[in-house]
């Protein structure tokens, strides 16, 4: 027989601090509710037609009454602003050891990557009492990530990486939607997290998400792959590039630009780099780099962008050529140097 819940099963670090902020503001909504009711009430009561109640000296205002009322709401509202600031704060600052899991929306349906390569759709499976880190992007119009249980929603927007991160304190089954209006199968645009055991989680991993084939590649592997061999990034990219920027521990890095601005090396920029090099061209080069946009899928460009990030080697230990580090330096490089 089911049973009435007021809010979802907490099954996150961060649920319950949530819930705590809710109940919070819903005891102060239902105390003034309740006093305004009772008052309104009770005068009306007191003074209703007939009544022997004095009205020779109806009272105007009452400044102690006025000012109190207000110093109260000001501490409550100010109360409640600076605890949901710092849990809005904390909840988009994921912690350094953060496991990094990628997420497509489109219609209408969820692609996930983790990043030894195993891809899901409409599941994520996920150790318990690690930190995910979700980064996100849209393929065609705006979605939402919604997992009730781990109090976690965030928009996954065309062109925009976005991320959020929880910590997963329960193993089992919990519901994934999607919570923004995103076309006709909207309402069916849903899955499922399954929070498991460390080593059941590894188990699962290193069988490729329990297929029946073995993942071939990691999502490095699958950017070096296209960064070196299938795109010829490297050409340009490589370890002493002519034309463009080197990659190699580009990622973090500013880059000055042409314009005389800066531009810190992340996610976000590597991808604007691929799909519209014209956009920032690094200080001393040309604007001579292609533009993927239509050739790339964002699978892809975040397979080049994980291997980019790998490209964390000094110079000198990356070959001029081929499929190792140095081939990563092309993708990023000919973002930077077009």
């Amino acid at each position: 027989m089911p049973t009435f819940q007021m809010q979802p099963e907490q099954a996150s670090e961060f649920a319950w601090h949530y819930d705590l902020l809710f109940f919070f503001e819903l005891a102060v909504c239902v105390f003034f509710f309740v006093l305004v009711v009772a008052l309104v009430a009770g005068f009306a009561v007191k003074y209703r037609r007939g009544s022997r109640a004095n009205r020779s000296r109806p009272v105007d205002h009452n400044e102690p009454l006025e000012i109190g009322t207000i110093a109260i709401l000001l501490v409550l509202s100010l109360v409640a602003f600076v605890w949901a600031t710092k849990l809005y704060a904390d909840v988009y600052a994921p912690p350094k050891n953060a496991l990094e899991i990628f997420v497509i929306g489109k219609q209408w349906m969820w692609h996930l990557q983790h990043p030894n390569g195993v891809r899901e759709n409409n599941e994520l499976h996920i150790p318990v009492g690690r930190p995910i880190k979700l980064t996100m992007i849209s393929q065609d119009v705006i979605h939402s990530f919604y997992v009730p249980t781990f109090r976690i929603k965030k928009d996954v927007i065309p062109g925009t990486y976005t991320t959020v991160w929880f910590k997963p304190t329960k193993a089992g089954k919990y519901r994934l939607f999607c919570a923004e209006y995103c076309g006709t199968q909207h309402s069916e645009m849903t899955g499922y997290v399954y929070v498991m055991d460390p080593a059941e989680y590894a188990e699962w991993l290193s069988s490729g998400g329990r297929r029946s084939k073995p993942v071939r590649e990691s999502m490095e592997q699958a950017g070096a792959r296209l960064f070196n061999d299938e795109l010829g990034c490297v050409q340009c990219h490589g370890f002493a590039p002519a034309r463009a920027p080197s990659v190699v521990g580009l990622y973090g890095r500013t880059e000055k630009l042409d314009d005389g601005t800066r531009a810190k090396v992340d996610s976000a920029y590597l991808r604007e780099s691929m799909l519209m090099p014209d956009a920032k061209v690094v200080d001393g080069y040309q604007p001579i780099m292609p533009s993927y946009r239509g050739v790339l899928s964002e699978d892809q460009v975040l397979q080049i962008t994980a291997y980019i990030k790998s490209l964390q080697a000094p110079p000198q230990a990356v070959p001029a050529t081929g499929a190792g580090t140095a081939a990563a330096t092309g993708t990023s490089n000919e973002r930077t140097g077009r």
